[in-house]
């Protein structure tokens, strides 16, 4: 058993935990953070990509608002290069109430979210694809994410400031003496290799996973309410600002450009297991209704990849807890030292990822003030590394590197133009990452052909390169499809179809994937 000793156990390594580890961190203290798979491979991996202004927010959830507006300054500089400032519309679509625009700007004038009224013209000059229909216009200052960016730039400060990140540890227990959290064990899913960190503090960010964080430590149930809701990427941009309906928040009624795609969402589900979110056929069919309202002909552009995520809301009890669409999104923090009698521990919940500094900011308070000492907050002022210029990337930015690489550098994937060297280099980075943490960071088959060419590449290339064995390349690269297939199989008609067949042909025709050699060992995610 390995032991390790630190002030601060973080758990969870999305967007909050990888906030709070850094918070943390800045602030002085030894801390670990715990996450059971990859960083950012849960909720804040399977969002639209918006970074909201707070206009969703201005009439139902005026506070919520206030936090995204603010908050959407703050990472715009301290984290540049995971965001990009597209701007946004509000829109009414026909059938839409043309009054609710008043209410939105009146919302957006109380709450201090940056909002004007444009001509339809404007818009529809702006924005071609638009429902010719609309009858008005409100610009606001959304932008779009890269939700795993902006978590490994908060990680990465944290490792500058002495944090450890343990990825694919699962938490067993938390210890506890004397009415005190005194330990957290885990366990190695890549070595099986049981890890003892003594601490005097945890902070519980695992989501919509929190509840069952909290149980390990003898607490009370924490009432975290998962509310599953599925996403479509389509296959180009069809619109470059984020182009919202302005309506009082519901299904299928935002449309972000992320990257080289556009991404239409989203459903709000109460479900039991965040572990298990379905992607039902009707829902995908509402999101691609949904999609004609906004940008006629939505249905015949390519929907590439289907995907469902689940966010980690507090119960309110001003609605049923059935009716997560109309849950407040603000974010709460639970002292289970009142709560359980149990000292040592703090759970967050609630909020978006939009405001993952802020939830970060409001935990490390409260343990501070749990400790009885006070420690500044910085993370508000000081860039997380590589995004010191303050510059916001751009889509075209990949393509400009590109040009500028060397005449014989090999592109491996050719929809999200990613080169040899920045997967080799990524590969000598991380010697046991999958295929899938890879694509994580480096946009790996998350294009058109979903993998078809580039994942066979990219697996010749890790073996001759000398990574990895012909045993563990035959499980990753079987791995790697099996995870791809998941969010293809609810939304093949059209060309997805065509495409997953030619992949088809390729997989079982030429290399017979599914007769490999396979791996003695399982194969971690």
């Amino acid at each position: 058993m390995r032991k390790l000793a630190v002030d601060v156990v973080v758990i969870g390594g999305g967007s909050t935990g990888a906030g709070v580890v850094r918070d943390v961190a800045m602030r002085g203290f030894s801390t670990v953070l715990v996450e059971r798979a990859d960083l950012g491979q849960g909720t804040t991996g399977r969002f639209h990509g918006l970074l909201h202004s707070g206009g969703r927010y201005v009439v139902s959830d005026p506070e919520s608002a206030r936090e995204c507006a603010s908050e959407n300054e703050i990472l715009t500089r301290i984290q540049a290069g995971a965001i990009e400032s597209t701007g946004g519309y509000f829109v009414t679509c026909p059938g839409d109430d043309p009054t609710f625009a008043d209410k939105f700007l009146a919302g957006a004038a109380n709450t201090g979210v940056w909002a004007r009224e444009v001509s339809v013209a404007e818009a529809l000059r702006n924005e071609p694809r638009l429902n010719p229909g609309i009858s008005r216009a409100i610009e606001v200052r959304d932008g779009t994410v890269d939700g795993w960016k902006l978590v490994w730039g908060a990680a990465n400060s944290a490792r500058h400031y002495g944090a450890q990140i343990l990825t694919y540890h699962r938490v067993t227990k938390i210890e506890t003496e004397a009415g005190r959290v005194t330990a957290v064990r885990c366990t190695s899913l890549r070595s099986g290799e049981e890890v003892l960190i003594e601490c005097d503090f945890v902070l519980n960010c695992a989501g919509p996973w929190a509840g069952q964080i909290a149980a390990m430590a003898g607490a009370h149930p924490v009432e975290v309410v998962p509310g599953r809701g599925i996403m479509i990427a389509m296959n180009h941009r069809l619109v470059n600002r984020v182009v919202n309906r302005c309506i009082y928040p519901a299904d299928g009624d935002i449309l972000v450009p992320a990257h080289t795609v556009s991404i239409i969402g989203t459903t709000d589900v109460k479900v039991d297991d965040p572990d298990n979110l379905a992607i039902e056929a009707h829902e995908v069919q509402q999101m691609l209704d949904a999609g004609e309202v906004l940008i006629p002909g939505f249905r015949n552009s390519r929907a590439l990849h289907a995907w469902a995520g689940a966010r980690p809301l507090i119960k309110d009890d001003r609605v049923a807890v059935s009716d997560t669409r109309h849950m407040s999104r603000g974010m709460a923090v639970i002292d289970h030292t009142t709560r359980d009698g149990l000292d040592g521990m703090l759970t967050i919940g609630g909020g978006k990822l939009t405001t993952y500094r802020l939830m970060a900011e409001h935990i490390v308070d409260a343990m501070c003030d749990k400790r009885g000492e006070h420690r500044d907050c910085r993370t508000d002022a000081e860039p997380v590394p590589g995004s010191e210029s303050g510059r916001t990337h751009l889509v075209s930015d990949r393509l400009h590197d590109r040009e500028h690489d060397r005449f014989d550098e090999q592109i491996i994937c050719e929809c999200e133009l990613m080169s040899r060297k920045m997967f080799t280099d990524a590969l000598a980075s991380q010697p046991a990452g999958s295929f899938d943490d890879l694509r994580r960071q480096l946009r790996l088959g998350m294009g058109p052909c979903q993998g078809g060419f580039c994942s066979v590449r990219a697996t010749g290339i890790a073996l001759d390169a000398g990574h990895l064995d012909s045993e563990r390349a035959n499980g990753l690269l079987r791995l790697f499809l099996k995870n791809r297939w998941i969010g293809l199989w609810p939304i093949l008609y059209g060309d997805q179809v065509r495409q997953t067949a030619l992949d088809n042909w390729i997989f079982q025709g030429t290399l017979d994937v599914e007769h490999l050699p396979q791996p003695t060992s399982e194969v971690v995610l």
